[in-house]
């Protein structure tokens, strides 16, 4: 739109009144540039100048009380009191206003007070995870651990990344953690997960296991690698029975229950059929290892989808032991320890071979015959006649360095169908 001025003092009025806006504009702009210098010195000078120059702005009320909360130097509670007072007169629904004077009443005793501010603060912001966890931390202390609870849970459904902290400081008052699962932790599969790995790494054991029965009863779809923790922490403390347990049930939950082996076998993905790797009771290696080059072999296999292969680059005269697998062994039972492996132009006079070795020092272990050379798929086998004790044994591929000078090892070996089954009691050697 277009304004016609017709006369002078019409365009002087004008031009006026728009030199009166600039300059009153320019000034507040001056005037919040010099407050928000004052505040950002978060000195208590600097504060209370930021609040003589703005006296109308909540928010540097609200920084000068934190100051005087938290302040090492400076601390004055009761001033940082009226100080947040100040603050809500002006903006009676800054919710972190609310909770800081809270939290000074608590600290200075006055626990009616700090519970109405608390209350305030759900009023400005009930839907707040910070609101609910810092209420319910208060009820906490007060004792009331009902309303305690709920508020806690509250804050853990809007922020699930407070659970495990949750779970902690309720524990403190509740020793029960099946309680604090009831009324504290949505019962969701990834809160759970997180829990129960920060217990294990805490070496909660008891508390973790609880937290992990839960899981496997809602039969959520997880990854293996989220009970890698649990299941290492159960081996660390001799508790092999319940390791390998936790990971069958993982190995369930992930979808990887059905791979190709005798159902039997303590072997878990004999055929190297999955691409887990390195985790628990998986097969551990690395691609490349000392002259050796390893990898999956999907054309060449004796049975599913694919085998291992080892190559060998000749450079050197190489004792290799490199591919291993924890496997679980049961006290006074025999094991048939067998597999099928197949070869290319493995020279020297030391080949492949499967070998078993015990968890527990002076216990024999077993080890069936080498491929070498060039030979068609064959299977190998040899009976170990096991231990007093339960333990974790270690299935491995090995190959020693030859008895023959400078005899490097050039060649391909490939494995499939690894096996540590249960030998029947009429059948076990003696």
């Amino acid at each position: 739109m277009i304004v016609s001025l017709s006369s002078a003092a019409a365009r002087g009025a004008l031009v006026g009144f728009a030199l009166a806006m600039v300059a009153y504009l320019s000034y507040f702009s001056v005037r919040t540039a010099r407050a928000t210098y004052y505040t950002d010195t978060e000195s208590l000078q600097g504060l209370e100048r930021a609040t003589q120059i703005e006296p109308d702005n909540a928010r540097n009320w609200y920084l000068l009380g934190r100051y005087l909360q938290y302040s090492f130097e400076d601390a004055n509670p009761q001033r940082a009191i009226s100080i947040f007072k100040k603050s809500l007169e002006i903006d009676p629904r800054a919710t972190s206003a609310w909770l800081e004077l809270a939290a000074t009443y608590e600290s200075e005793g006055d626990d009616v007070a700090a519970r109405n501010a608390f209350v305030n603060a759900k009023k400005t912001y009930p839907l707040s995870a910070e609101v609910s966890w810092r209420y319910g931390n208060f009820l906490l202390r007060q004792g009331e651990l009902e309303p305690a609870f709920v508020e806690i849970r509250r804050s853990v459904e809007a922020d699930p990344g407070r659970a495990s902290e949750a779970f902690s400081r309720c524990l403190r008052v509740e020793p029960d953690a099946n309680v604090i699962l009831d009324r504290v932790l949505p019962a969701k599969s990834d809160i759970y997960i997180t829990v129960m790995e920060d217990l294990a790494q805490d070496r909660q054991i008891e508390n973790a296991l609880k937290v992990w029965t839960r899981i496997v009863a809602m039969h959520p779809k997880i990854a293996l690698h989220d009970a890698f923790q649990m299941v290492m922490e159960l081996r660390s403390t001799g508790r092999t029975t319940e390791a390998h347990k936790v990971w069958e049930q993982a190995v369930d939950l992930a979808g990887l229950s059905g791979l190709e082996g005798p159902k039997n076998s303590m072997v878990w993905d004999g055929g190297f059929e999955s691409d887990v790797t390195g985790e628990a009771y998986a097969w551990r290696f690395e691609r490349s290892s000392r002259s050796a080059q390893i990898g999956f072999e999907s054309q060449e296999k004796y049975s599913g989808k694919r085998s291992l292969r080892v190559s060998f680059d000749g450079s050197s005269d190489v004792a290799f032991h490199d591919v291993c697998q924890t496997v679980p062994a049961e006290a006074g039972t025999a094991y048939e320890l067998s597999g099928w492996m197949k070869s290319k132009d493995l020279t020297t006079d030391q080949g492949v071979r499967i070998e078993l070795r015990p968890g527990i020092p002076g216990t024999n272990g077993a080890i069936t015959a080498d491929v070498r050379g060039t030979e068609p798929w064959t299977h190998f086998s040899t009976v170990w006649p096991g231990a007093k004790e339960n333990q974790d044994t270690q299935i491995c591929l090995r190959r020693d360095a030859s008895d023959q000078e400078d005899n490097k090892i050039r060649g391909t070996a490939w494995v499939d169908d690894v096996a540590l089954t249960p030998v029947p009691k009429s059948g076990a050697k003696k």
